[in-house]
């Protein structure tokens, strides 16, 4: 994969900007490499996409992660500058990866991030700007000056805050809201919704639903500070893992999807046994409000 790339990068000119806040560096694996190997191993073992040769969606672990490569102006190779100049030149090309991989994450069952960067002015300056603080979480020096960064952005927090659908304000009222009724040993804590064999894809907010079409889970059950600081659901492949997931901590109610729907295949139907059961557990204990919710996909 590396040499095939690198006969595509050029020569960029060393005038380019060195991105603030993108200079936190790890290494990764023995070598230090992050390989295309290791991105295949990421989507046979999480919920995640391949973002063509470009990146990963990360859906399980909540980041998206892309690759740049830079090279020095020729006449600068074996110059004291020739190496920061090859860094900023791959972390301007990881920039541009990275928000081409970010303008692919599914919102919802109809939307993706580029949908709303192209009707929006404001939300696609905002992505830009948010996407300009990606970490790199890898660098890798080439014996033939280029040097290949892996950089890293998590989806929750600013892009969330950014992209996530607005629940409905909260009603003003003179009397304190009636605190939550006191847990006990049987009180459910979250919700592990089993959605193997539906063929349904993750997103970052999707929508749980009964048979009748009328919303269980969604922007319109959580608090949005919540969903911003840790996604409106979290994602495993294994039922028992996301059972035990400290998101939905002790005591999880878990139900069977019965099929994925919207355009996007990202909101799941439970039945209205199960829809009931949901929401009289979720009214005693308001797990829902704190996005306490486990999909769990093929």
């Amino acid at each position: 994969m590396h040499s095939n790339r690198r006969v595509t990068v050029g020569i960029i000119v060393a005038t380019v900007f060195l991105f603030a806040g993108a200079t936190a560096f790890c290494q990764t694996g023995g070598d230090g490499k992050v390989s295309m190997t290791e991105w295949t191993k990421i989507i046979e073992t999480k919920v995640a996409e391949q973002a063509g040769d470009k990146g990963i969606i990360n859906y399980e672990d909540g980041y998206v992660e892309a690759i740049g490569i830079g090279a020095p102006p020729e006449r600068y190779l074996g110059k004291p500058n020739a190496r920061p100049m090859a860094l900023r030149a791959a972390k301007l090309d990881a920039y541009r990866n990275i928000l081409e991989v970010i303008k692919g994450v599914r919102v919802d069952s109809n939307t993706v991030v580029r949908d709303f960067m192209t009707e929006n002015d404001e939300i696609r300056t905002s992505v830009e700007g948010v996407v300009r603080n990606f970490t790199v979480v890898n660098q890798d020096y080439m014996s033939d000056g280029t040097i290949e960064v892996t950089v890293r952005m998590n989806l929750s927090g600013r892009l969330s805050q950014t992209v996530l659908p607005k629940g409905p304000e909260p009603e003003p009222s003179a009397a304190p809201a009636p605190a939550p009724a006191a847990p006990t040993t049987d009180s459910v804590t979250g919700l592990v919704i089993d959605a193997r064999g539906l063929a349904a894809r993750p997103a970052m907010s999707p929508k749980i639903v009964d048979e009748n079409g009328k919303e269980v889970y969604g922007s319109m059950q959580v608090d949005r500070q919540y969903a911003i600081q840790q996604g409106m659901t979290g994602y495993a492949r294994d039922l028992t893992a996301a059972q035990s997931n400290p998101r939905v901590t002790s005591n999880p109610l878990s139900v069977k999807g019965i099929r994925a729907d919207g355009p996007g295949k990202c909101d799941i139907i439970i039945s209205n046994a199960d829809a009931a059961k949901v929401r009289a557990s979720a009214e005693a204990m308001n797990y829902l409000q704190k996005c306490r919710v486990m999909i769990v996909l093929d």
